[in-house]
């Protein structure tokens, strides 16, 4: 035996085929012999993608595969009635296995890398509807499965499985796997004969919560961020603790030595290699272009290469050329330089970001959006409030109700933090109106970043950061655009946190030194508003919060409830990038503490932030109202009516909502007639309550939580949940590099405070006020890591599908849901061809501002790559 198969190996490797391709069409024709025997044959079609078509360092294995496959190991799958039950128990009939045919003879393949197969199937009478299937894996290794379609079942016409997943050798599981005909059942609906099964599956996929989980396990589960930093480094664990968080995947890592509270951690190298189940990992094509594999060089190779080039430069940008040469040149450094301090610089992935023309300069960036035109326009202070409406963060501005600006903090803890804004600070800017009148007629705004970082300045600013809490007054003019009025910058007393804060007021100038100081000014609040943005705005509020919604739907809802048919979409790669996140980014020292202000307390930030999550004020009215920037109105669009009617953001974000809403209600009603089916769904109930109570345990007792006892609810809750997984993280994730790339623009660390009068500072900023703000902003080895490291997440991988689209058109066999959707995608369709029609309305400034980059981070579709558009379906980088 070993003697054949070696010959058949050898075979393989020394001719062009012709030994292989003999023997195996002797396989085919074998297959289609004994394929004449028997009862009445259905034809089946099975499309998979082979792991070697993925890897080519697994050829050894395809060669194993071939040779299993003579031996009759090969891939057989069994079908199961959804009509009809075994005669043991209430569980549906199962079949008669059928293997795969022809594994190296298929017909030509629907796309690149998959192939499709024939696979015939013995009749029996009296078998009914083929409702599911097992399958299993003879071979050495995995292969991902798109789907089977059967031909021609009695009855039945055609039956067709989508599958979408990683099935590993059948060895690796306990059960062999199954997969759900495309049908929508709620539990009380399904076929007694599958009850069973999809009760199992679930179980399945819950795990027991104990031991290491493996590349092949498909077990989703909880666990605390207990892996972000190893046991001493000052560095809390989140979740569970004084620390609220919201609960990530589990992997079932060892604990560390030192303190078993603490997980270990993966080495750089690895952390690709993190667990999450298998159907969550990234994508092939998204692996072999740069995005994946990019983040993982930036840290283990460019960074450090980084350091030691800025040993061979000034250390320092003196002007502001120096930045713009990052876009027209490249580093004055030569490539062969670089080439010689990095060891293994050789993923191709990543030659994305080492563009160069020769090689005397290399890293030559793609020019962000924000100075493509013109490259002073982001000075102005039109662009500098017009980005609070229309940049990557326009989630914080709010209405002001009050004057002064009131602090929420505690003041037998912080003492005094109200703000120290006079009437005479702004009263030359409200165009002929008093105080109470702007307030009346809503016209004074705030981006308030105070209450949010004072409990932690004092902290962050025992590090080599140098900040302020913020706050800037505006006032909306009557062309429809922000005028910025006042900025407030405080520090926390020297004497203590009791006493209050010291705070200082800063004016709008255009001339001398008091035009520089104003810009240093719009610079300490952007830094503040730039570290919230990458923290709160994307970090916690998209990605964190969501992955307990990921978790929760996997374990509780099976692939046949309609809810996870609707949710699914939207959770594509989540986990997986969530898990390299804590490998690289939000962990101790990684990429978020060293390009951001916040340092070492980023995440520990991030807890005290969490303690105010509302999941209902992450709904886009919601939030709208609660800023004070809209107000209920049956008579306007959407029920509301902004109070800045040019916010681009708003506007295109509304639309995108309730066309959202929409959808979700369409695709809701055909499952739920009234509110006692939505009571009565254990597996949307348990689903609900484990989200709840499980995935955000240490904010389960909030009262704001819907109790999902109505229709209403239902449709708000899944609405939420599409939004912030798609528009939501569209708008604060694709437009970093455009607004962000130039970082005099953006800065996200300032690194000394004001200068005082007199000092040498001052006299700097005097004679030479470019070298003096950029002195204060980020270094020059903070800006090539942090501009690197936005570029990528700013990007569209080549395998994205966007709102209003779904990777497989048989995702349901409901032609009524499949209508529904239809109708979705043409809507959103329209919303596009609206934003680009506002787009070219001239009387809307906010729109394109005066560095003139049109608002496009809310248009649905985009291509591959930088694009500043896009809406994704999930969280997806």
């Amino acid at each position: 035996m070993f003697g054949i198969g070696k010959n058949i190996i050898e075979g393989a490797f020394n001719t062009t085929g012709d030994l292989a391709g003999s023997v195996i069409n002797a396989g085919g024709n074998f297959a289609d012999q004994i394929s004449n025997f028997g009862g009445k044959k259905i034809k089946g079609k099975v499309i998979l993608m082979r792991s070697n078509v993925l890897d080519f360092t697994e050829f050894h294995s395809s060669l194993l595969d071939n040779f299993t496959e003579l031996l009759g190991g090969g891939v057989s799958i069994q079908l199961i009635s959804a009509t009809h039950t075994s005669a043991l128990d209430s569980r549906g009939k199962v079949g008669k296995k059928a293997f795969l045919e022809k594994w190296l003879t298929s017909i030509p393949p629907l796309f690149a890398g998959e192939s499709v197969f024939q696979v015939n199937f013995t009749w029996e009478d009296g078998f009914g509807f083929p409702g599911a299937f097992f399958i299993q894996n003879g071979h050495t290794s995995e292969f991902f499965l798109k789907s089977l379609t059967l031909e021609d079942v009695p009855g039945y016409g055609r039956v067709h499985f989508d599958c979408n997943s990683w099935v590993y050798p059948s060895g690796r599981y306990k059960k062999d796997r199954i997969f759900f005909a495309n049908n929508t059942y709620l539990p009380s609906d399904t076929p007694n004969p599958l009850r069973k099964y999809r009760e199992e599956e679930l179980l399945t996929l819950r795990g027991d919560g104990t031991g290491e989980r493996k590349e092949w396990d498909r077990i989703y589960d909880y666990d605390i961020y207990n892996d972000l930093s190893e046991p001493g480094d000052g560095r809390p664990i989140f979740g569970g603790s004084q620390f609220p968080y919201p609960r990530r995947g589990r992997t079932g890592r060892p604990r560390e030595r030192k303190d078993s509270n603490y997980e270990s951690r993966l080495p750089v190298v690895s952390g690709l290699n993190i667990y999450v189940p298998r159907d969550e990992n990234f994508g092939h094509l998204k692996l072999s272009d740069f995005l994946g594999f990019a983040l993982k060089s930036l840290v283990s190779t460019v960074q450090p290469a980084l350091v030691n080039i800025v040993d061979f430069s000034p250390g320092e940008f003196d002007k502001f050329q120096d930045v713009h040469n990052l876009y027209e040149g490249g580093l004055p450094v030569p490539l062969d330089v670089f080439r010689n301090l990095t060891k293994d610089f050789t993923p191709p992935m990543f030659q994305e970001l080492l563009r160069t023309d020769n090689d005397q300069r290399f890293l030559k960036f793609s020019p962000p959006q924000v100075v493509k035109e013109d490259k002073f326009a982001w000075q102005t202070d039109e662009e500098f409030a017009r980005e609070m409406l229309a940049g990557v963060n326009p989630l914080i501005i709010r209405r002001l109700q009050e004057f002064p600006p009131k602090s929420k903090l505690d003041p037998n803890m912080y003492g005094d933090q109200h703000s120290k804004i006079t009437k005479e600070d702004i009263k030359s800017g409200l165009e002929g109106l008093t105080i109470d009148e702007a307030l009346n007629q809503k016209r004074l705004y705030i981006l308030d970043h105070h209450d949010a970082l004072m409990p932690y300045l004092r902290k962050i600013n025992s590090t080599k950061t140098k900040a302020y809490a913020t706050r800037t007054l505006l006032f909306l003019k009557n062309d429809g655009t922000l005028k910025p009025l006042v900025i407030e910058l405080s520090l926390p007393h020297p004497q203590g946190d009791q006493f209050g804060a010291n705070s200082k007021q800063y004016f709008p100038a255009e001339e001398g030194v008091q035009k520089s100081i104003w810009q240093l000014a719009k610079a300490y609040v952007v830094v503040n508003d730039a570290g919230y943005h990458q923290l709160i705005s994307h970090w916690l509020h998209t990605h964190a919060v969501q992955e307990p919604f990921v978790i929760a739907t996997h374990r509780q809802l099976s692939v046949l409830h309609p809810i996870h048919k609707l949710l699914v979409p939207h959770y594509k790669d989540t986990m997986f990038i969530n898990a390299f996140a804590r490998q690289v980014l939000v962990n101790s020292d990684g990429l978020l503490e060293q390009t951001h202000f916040q340092s070492k307390y980023a995440m520990e930030i991030s807890s005290h932030i969490y303690k105010e999550w509302n999941f209902l004020e992450q709904g886009l009215p919601t939030d709208l109202i609660k800023r004070g920037v809209a107000v209920e109105d049956v008579s306007s669009p959407h029920g509301l009516k902004l109070l800045i009617e040019d916010y681009p953001f708003a506007v295109d974000g509304l639309e995108i909502w309730s066309t959202i809403k929409t959808w979700v209600t369409n695709y809701c009603s055909l499952y739920y007639k009234d509110d006692n089916a939505i009571q009565n769904d254990v597996e949307l109930q348990s689903w609900w309550k484990e989200a709840r109570e499980k995935g955000h345990a240490d904010k389960k007792n909030e009262t704001w939580w819907p109790k999902l006892q109505s229709f209403n609810e239902l449709v708000e809750t899944c609405t939420t949940i599409i939004w912030i997984s798609s528009a939501l993280h569209a708008a604060v994730n694709f437009g970093q590099y455009p607004y962000g790339g130039f970082i005099p623009n953006r800065p996200t660390i300032s690194r000394r405070h004001m200068p005082e009068v007199g000092s040498a500072e001052y006299k700097e900023l005097e004679s030479k006020p470019e070298k003096a703000y950029l002195k204060t902003i980020n270094s020059m080895l903070q800006t090539l890591l942090g501009v690197s490291l936005i570029e990528i997440l700013s990007r569209h991988a080549s395998d994205e599908v966007y709102l209003g689209q779904r990777a497989s058109i048989e995702w349901t066999s409901d032609r009524a849901a499949l209508e529904v959707f239809e109708n979705f995608g043409k809507e959103v369709s329209e919303v596009e061809n609206r934003i680009i029609q506002r787009n070219k309305d001239v009387s809307l400034k906010n729109r394109s501002g005066p560095v003139n980059v049109p608002y496009t981070l809310l248009l649905p579709s985009s291509t591959e790559g930088l694009t500043g558009r896009g809406i994704p379906n999930s969280i997806s980088i």
